[in-house]
């Protein structure tokens, strides 16, 4: 008499569970063809929101607006004008990717300000920003100029005037307070690029 060899028998045995290797799906995290969409229109922003601010500021000072107000406005623009810029250009390296976390929107938002501020640096260090960037940086010296007969002429950077100790010191502050506004601009605009990255990530979608 034959027994079955059901899952009731004594005889039973469990089959040994099927080896199963776990697939890894693997790509990389940084789309670098985003970041430089995002680069483009950070740049293109900057240089369009800092053409606006320099000649708002240029205007009201033709109009009587003291040199040292219109010195003021012209560098808290700068740094609004840094913070939309960057804000922008990750928002829309994150509008151009597939979907993705939040961390990586922020890894890549990351990448996109360091590389925009690098950039920014090189521009402005081989002189390709030209006179605009000349006249943005002394607008309040232009603006004295404006105001005075003799009429305006635009600042050599590249000419080593002779100053004495006093006016070395006034230098050596000013350039003081000018890298610290340099730094505390830079994190608030990577603050920004932050915020745009995850605001402009989408999130993965999830297919039943």
């Amino acid at each position: 008499m034959a027994y079955a060899e059901g899952p009731d028998s004594p005889y039973y045995k469990n089959p040994a569970p099927p080896i199963v290797n776990p697939v890894v799906e693997y790509h990389d995290r940084v789309r670098w063809g985003p970041i430089f969409a995002g680069i483009v229109v950070s740049i293109a922003a900057q240089l369009v929101l800092s053409a606006l601010g320099t000649s708002i500021g240029l205007s009201a000072g033709a109009g009587g607006t003291s040199a040292r107000s219109v010195g003021i406005g012209v560098g808290i623009w700068a740094i609004i004008s840094l913070l939309i810029a960057l804000f922008l250009g990750s928002w829309m390296m994150a509008s151009t990717c597939g979907p993705m976390n939040k961390k990586t929107a922020m890894l890549n938002g990351t990448i996109l300000w360091a590389t925009t501020l690098a950039v920014s640096a090189w521009l402005l260090a081989s002189g390709v920003s030209g006179t605009f960037g000349v006249v943005a940086s002394n607008a309040g010296a232009i603006v004295d100029q404006l105001q005075e007969p003799g009429g305006v002429s635009i600042p050599d950077p590249s000419a080593a005037p002779n100053v004495n100790a006093q006016e070395a010191q006034q230098y050596a502050a000013n350039a003081a307070k000018a890298g610290w506004s340099f730094l505390f601009g830079a994190l608030l605009g990577w603050v920004a690029a932050l915020i745009g990255a995850t605001v402009g990530a989408r999130k993965p979608r999830v297919i039943s």
